[in-house]
């Protein structure tokens, strides 16, 4: 049964205060060979090779297991005995690293990403009795496994209006604008049309292109890419690639540093200081947030309160669940005071933003050859 998060378990004071409580908690100490020793909540993270140095998707992932624990990324305390993570080199490890945790006995297995999809049908068919996470899948449906989706559309027209109206800003009569994905799937094309019905709406013929690196860890591709981009007159790029998108700002970085005109959009995480090429000025306009520690949270509360069931739940703008950052002073009043006003909107079903590629290109003006999936 799909619900909205708002609707499913949780108001936002409620939620508030669960965090609130897991992170006062004073958890016990057992040792890590024995995880459910201590009689509190066990998790392992699972993560695709990027790990949760991907400064993005797991990187958030792991900063809700932090905060859940009262633990920084600077001082993860009980890492080794309430949680831990473990990224698969290959897709190959997937069902191993699966089936190691399952018999490790931790409370909840958390995987990230829909890649590991049939993995998890497959080892948590097997076990009934085990609890299971999946972040971006909504097609497990077991009752063991909690699935946790997000309106990535609707951050992502936002983060595509800002570019837009930054490039109006600037005066540029007929700006051009990229998307670059990582593997192509349902999700990330949210991301992209998204992204492009953002442009669309300040700038109704805007060209913009696209390209899927096809992988989440190829920094390199993404750079080139962009490269050749930015030297075409495209004036920002949106990333949804993973660590693959670290090739995005690092090129951004390099032009700005020597004057050009470019930007490159963020994505999960606010990517605002991995922009940074002096002290105070970044390559990164804005990010895309989207706030899967809501999601880790949720889960873990979930458990700890014996209230975890099968289900997916929708994180969306309403919620929380996705938005916009305004680190960058770039993203001046005016065009912060837009984006609120049709935050707003979207909120309240006055814009509606469509979420599949073949919804998207019935609307007037939509480009017909994004290499986006149609679902």
């Amino acid at each position: 049964m799909k619900k909205n998060f708002k609707c499913a378990a949780l108001t936002g004071a409620a939620l508030a205060s669960l965090i609130l409580a897991a992170c006062t908690k004073q958890a016990p100490a057992p040792s890590a060979s024995a995880p459910k020793a201590s009689g509190g909540v066990t998790v392992r993270l699972l993560t695709d090779a990027t790990g949760i140095d991907d400064k993005s998707f797991n990187a958030a992932a792991w900063r809700g297991i932090l905060e859940f624990y009262g633990d920084t990324w600077q001082n993860p305390r009980q890492r080794g005995i309430l949680y831990d993570v473990v990224a698969a080199q290959t897709q190959d490890m997937y069902v191993p690293n699966l089936r190691q945790a399952t018999d490790e006995g931790y409370d909840v297995i958390v995987t990230t990403g829909f890649t590991f999809a049939d993995a998890l049908t497959e080892v948590a068919g097997d076990n009934p009795n085990q609890k299971y996470l999946i972040v971006d899948v909504a097609w497990v449906n077991l009752p063991n496994v909690m699935q946790a989706v997000y309106a990535e559309h609707e951050g992502s027209y936002l983060v595509g209006m800002a570019a837009a109206l930054k490039a109006k800003a600037d005066g540029i009569a007929d700006p051009q604008f990229g998307f670059i994905g990582g593997v192509p799937d349902g999700t990330i094309t949210k991301f992209e049309v998204g992204y492009v019905q953002g442009i669309l709406s300040v700038f109704p013929s805007a060209r913009i292109v696209d390209y899927y690196v096809n992988d989440w860890g190829r920094a390199d591709l993404a750079k080139t890419q962009a490269m050749n981009w930015y030297d075409s007159g495209v004036y920002a790029i949106y990333s949804a690639a993973g660590a693959s998108g670290n090739g995005v700002i690092a090129q951004a970085k390099q032009y700005r540093e020597a004057g050009k005109n470019v930007w490159a959009i963020g994505v999960d995480s606010d990517q605002y200081e991995e922009g940074l090429y002096n002290e105070s000025e970044s390559a990164v306009l804005t990010s895309m947030i989207k706030q899967v520690e809501t999601s880790l949270l949720y889960c873990l509360n979930a458990v700890k309160n014996n209230t975890f069931k099968g289900e997916v739940i929708t994180f969306d703008l309403k919620a929380d669940g996705v938005g916009y950052s305004a680190a960058n002073p770039a993203l001046t009043k005016d065009i912060v005071g837009e984006l609120e006003r049709v935050k707003a909107q979207i909120i309240s079903g006055g814009i509606r933003i469509a979420a599949t590629n073949a919804e998207a290109k019935k609307l007037p003006g939509f480009p017909q050859d994004l290499k986006a999936l149609d679902d």
